[in-house]
């Protein structure tokens, strides 16, 4: 595999740099929001690089608990930062969905579909990478849900108060909110499936291939992969939705639309 050096980094950079003159151009006022992600995507990967080497290094059991629960911790509360609305409660169901989804997935991976001694001995290099992907993919799903949700309901307000009104169930009243939202969360990885191979070549099929490993056992890797991730994607957005509803309505059916608030 080719080393890169800064230089290449530095060539790369430019891209970006052209979407500054972009944004500057048409004054889409993105430029400096186009800076800010452009420098943490260098010093955050630039600081998990080296800390992957030492655990990987290391493969301290508690080291690599502590790193998936920042990881998860992170991604549930970046999850709820997307939402335009939020609600009481909004927070804990991000971790719980977030935390279920992406562990409960990932261990199944780890235990059934490829077997435990075949990572036994660096289970960092295993567990990392696959509970990051998974984790990715999730938020987006679970952000998307919660989002849509709260969204629905507001724009469904006077519709889901009436059928309460006229002694439909929470559930009957909030049910295509509850649809809408799921399949809003779903969305994007159902396209991403839909195109792979034939337009995207997903990022661990492509570095596999350059760092020299057989396109056709990239291939198999990468339809697991996406596999989780659907799967993962689905069940947080489920249980984050589901969570969602019942922190907005009682248990006497009641619509509790206050509680829900739009962020600045």
């Amino acid at each position: 595999m080719y080393d890169l050096t800064p230089l290449n980094i530095a060539l790369a950079a430019m891209l970006v740099f052209i979407n500054g003159i972009i944004s500057v151009s048409l004054k889409l006022n993105l430029e400096k929001q186009l800076l800010l992600a452009s420098l943490r995507t260098i010093v955050q990967l630039l600081l998990i690089g080296l800390i992957l080497e030492w655990i990987f290094e290391l493969s301290w059991w508690p080291m690599i608990a502590l790193l998936m629960f920042a990881m998860t911790l992170i991604a549930s509360t970046t999850a709820v930062q997307r939402s335009h609305r939020r609600f009481p409660g909004i927070w804990l169901n991000s971790i719980v969905a977030v935390f279920v989804s992406s562990w409960l997935v990932t261990g199944f991976a780890l235990t059934v579909i490829i077997p435990p001694q075949s990572w036994s001995d660096n289970p960092a290099q295993y567990l990392i990478p696959l509970l990051g992907m998974i984790l990715g993919n999730t938020l987006n799903g679970i952000s998307l849900g919660l989002d849509r949700l709260s969204e629905e309901l507001v724009t469904r307000r006077a519709e889901v108060e009436l059928r309460l009104t006229l002694g439909a169930t929470r559930n009957e009243a909030a049910r295509e909110a509850l649809q809408n939202a799921v399949r809003s969360g779903m969305t994007p990885i159902i396209n991403s499936m839909m195109v792979v191979g034939l337009v995207s070549l997903p990022g661990l099929m492509t570095g596999q291939i350059l760092a020299g490993a057989s396109p056709f056992e990239s291939v198999k890797y990468q339809i697991v992969i996406m596999f989780l991730i659907a799967s993962g994607t689905a069940l947080g957005t489920v249980i984050s939705v589901l969570m969602g509803y019942r922190c907005l309505f009682n248990s006497k059916h009641q619509f509790l639309f206050d509680k829900i608030t739009r962020t600045g």
